[in-house]
């Protein structure tokens, strides 16, 4: 509602909500953040310290993340005693978070997340991961009843170290439903409650991911145990967040996300983006104003960057140089309505994520534009000589113009006057 006690109704008319469209209203997903594991899988970002991490995990438990991946402490002595600290920060700090960790269906990948549990008291799932698709059989030599005994094995272990079990299919998208079928029939047996359903490669479109979780769901309907279906998205094709929509549309229990879309290759799911989202469409109720600390705390200890154009999080996000529309966000601005200024030239309200609407003076600026920056950064407004000084630089300019030159424009104008 606008400050005049408008309806959004009246002013914003929704085609995402015509009759038809999914109704999200009754629909409950949880997250899981992979952000310390799958994340930290890219090839061009750094593994980070440990104070680092705890800091994502405590805004991780702000922004109502429900679960995180601790690491794979099977891959080495420095992963295994990362999980270790942030397995015990949960513990001391009696964080509402769950916690799982990565891992081989091998006994050595399996003991340490067992082992760390028991030193800890944290009940840490065990996400065991095994290639499912024919190509990946095929490459590795593998037939499916090593795939069978392996799960099995696994599975049946962890369970008796006392640990719950989310079975992964790796490469799931290209897997044969018989092979997957049998893979999750058996790791059910076993004991295995959640499944997780992985597009390893960033394969599946849209429509690929409904089919998949639907078969999943056909298939748990045939177990006597009830049991958890996540989804784990790669954006490969650029389907990450899309894909991710349809697995909850579809009745995915979980999905899984990294801060940034960071992990293996291009990577993974946007978990800022997914929670951007999931508020907008009223499936998250939990303050999101620090969201950007998530975003610049991931780009900080991984040493990443985020890009200009990175939507909602990038520097140019919610700034623009343009007349049309910075004239729009102004007299919004000039009516002093919050959720109106939000609103006019964006799709996305600045404030619920912690930005703000900003206006640059460029070559496409009018003058509205310069005398708000102006006035915005404590200069007279209504000065026109200055306005026309700086609107005469801007269109003869090629590029936005940067503070440093319009403060020197400004210096150059009053020294003018002075002489």
């Amino acid at each position: 509602m606008t400050g005049d006690g408008t309806e959004a109704a009246d002013l914003i008319y929704d085609w995402n909500r015509r009759p038809g469209s999914y109704d999200y209203s009754d629909v409950e997903v949880e997250l899981a953040d992979e952000t310390l594991r799958d994340g930290l899988q890219n090839p061009s970002v750094r593994d980070p310290g440990i104070d680092q991490k705890r800091r994502l995990l405590e805004l991780m438990v702000e922004l109502g993340v429900h679960c995180a991946d601790i690491g794979l402490p099977g891959a080495g002595p420095r992963a295994e005693e990362d999980t270790r600290a942030l397995a015990r920060q949960i513990a001391d700090g009696g964080l509402p978070i769950d916690a799982y960790c990565a891992a081989r269906t091998v006994r050595a990948d399996i003991a340490p997340i067992a082992d760390i549990a028991e030193e800890t008291g944290v009940p840490i799932a065990a996400a065991t991961f095994i290639g499912s698709s024919p190509i990946r059989q095929y490459a590795e030599g593998w037939g499916r009843e090593k795939l069978l005994d392996a799960t099995r094995e696994a599975v049946t272990y962890a369970v008796d170290r006392g640990l719950d079990v989310m079975y992964v299919t790796e490469d799931t998208t290209r897997s044969r439903p018989e092979t997957l079928r049998q893979l999750y029939t058996a790791a059910v047996e076993c004991g295995a409650r959640r499944i997780c359903l992985a597009d390893t490669v960033g394969h599946a479109t849209p429509h690929g991911v409904r089919q998949l979780v639907r078969f999943a769901r056909e298939l748990e309907e045939e177990w006597d145990e009830s049991v958890k279906i996540d989804w784990h998205g790669h954006r490969d094709r650029g389907f990450g967040l899309p894909n991710a929509l349809a697995a909850i549309e579809e009745g995915a229990d979980r999905v899984h996300a990294t801060g940034l879309g960071i992990g293996e290759r291009v990577g993974n799911v946007e978990m800022d983006l997914l929670l951007v989202n999931l508020k907008l469409l009223g499936m998250h109720d939990r303050d999101l104003s620090r969201l950007t600390d998530y975003c610049e705390l991931v780009a900080e200890m991984c040493d990443v960057e985020i890009g200009h154009d990175y939507p909602v999080f990038g520097e140019d996000a919610f700034r623009t140089g343009t007349g049309v529309h910075a004239a729009a966000i102004i007299k919004a601005k000039k009516k002093g309505d919050r959720w109106l200024e939000d609103r006019v030239y964006s799709g996305v309200p600045a404030s619920q994520f912690g930005r703000r609407q900003r206006i640059e003076i460029s070559p496409v600026s009018g003058k509205s534009n310069v005398r708000y920056w102006l006035e915005e950064h404590g200069y007279d407004g209504e000065d026109e000589e200055l306005v026309d000084a700086l609107f005469d630089l801007a269109k003869q300019s090629d590029h936005t113009l940067s503070r440093r030159e319009i403060e020197r424009e400004i210096e150059r104008a009053r020294a003018g006057r002075a002489s």
